[in-house]
C-alpha cells in the first residue's frame, strides 16, 4: 500500500521552523528561546508552529533526532552487519553530533540529547543484530542492543570528558575486539 505523499509546502514550512530554531539556538540558551522568537525568525504565525509541533520541547526533540539521523546516515547502518567498521562509523557519527551540539547547544537539555542518541543507537544495533543472527525478534538481542547503545554513548561522553585529545576512531578501536566477541552467538553447553 502506498503512503500518501506529504505536501512539499508542509515539508518546507516544517524545515523552516526547524532551521529557525537551530539558528536561534546558536544565539540563545534553550530556556530563553520562545515560540514568539521562533515564529518571528521563521516569519510564520503561532497556529502554523502548533500545526507542526506540540510545543518547544517537541521541536527540540524532532530537531535533535533529525540531525542525529543525518549524522548516523541510518540507511547505511540498516544494511550492515555489526563489525569493526560499523562500530567505528557509529562512534565517529555520535562524536561529530556531540561536537556540533557543543557549539550551539547549552546546558539544560543534556538528558534529552542523551536519550535521543541512545534510542537511535538501540534501533540501529538491534537491526544489525537481527540481520547478523537471522532471528525473529528476540529479547536477548534487544537487551544486547540496549547495552551497546548505552556503552557507545558512554564511551563518547568519556571521549569528550577526556578533552577529545585523540581522534574518535583511535579512542574506540582498542575496545572493538571485546565488543565484537561479546556480540557473537554462543552455543549452549
Amino acid at each position: 500500500m502506498n503512503q500518501p505523499k506529504t505536501d512539499p509546502r508542509v515539508l518546507r514550512t516544517r524545515k523552516l521552523i526547524m532551521d529557525s530554531f537551530i539558528e536561534l539556538s546558536g544565539k540563545k540558551e534553550f530556556k530563553d528561546i520562545t515560540i514568539k522568537d521562533i515564529t518571528t525568525e521563521a516569519m510564520i504565525n503561532r497556529a502554523t508552529f502548533y500545526y507542526h509541533f506540540k510545543d518547544i520541547y517537541d521541536l527540540l526533540e524532532k530537531v535533535l533526532s533529525e540531525v542525529l539521523l543525518v549524522n548516523l546516515n541510518y540507511d547505511t547502518y540498516e544494511i550492515n552487519e555489526l563489525n569493526e567498521e560499523a562500530f567505528v562509523c557509529l562512534f565517529i557519527a555520535i562524536t561529530n553530533f556531540q561536537k556540533s551540539l557543543s557549539n550551539r547547544c547549552h546546558r539544560g537539555y543534556e538528558d534529552t540529547i542523551s536519550r535521543i542518541i541512545r534510542d537511535q543507537l538501540e534501533v540501529i544495533f538491534y537491526n544489525m543484530l537481527l540481520k547478523q543472527h537471522k532471528k525473529q525478534e528476540d529479547d536477548a538481542l534487544r537487551i544486547t542492543a540496549v547495552v551497546l547503545s548505552w556503552g557507545i554513548y558512554g564511551a563518547s561522553v568519556e571521549w569528550k570528558r577526556n578533552g577529545m585529545k585523540v581522534r574518535p576512531e583511535e579512542f574506540i578501536k582498542p575496545a572493538i575486539p571485546y565488543l565484537l566477541s561479546g556480540t557473537e552467538l554462543r552455543s549452549e553447553i
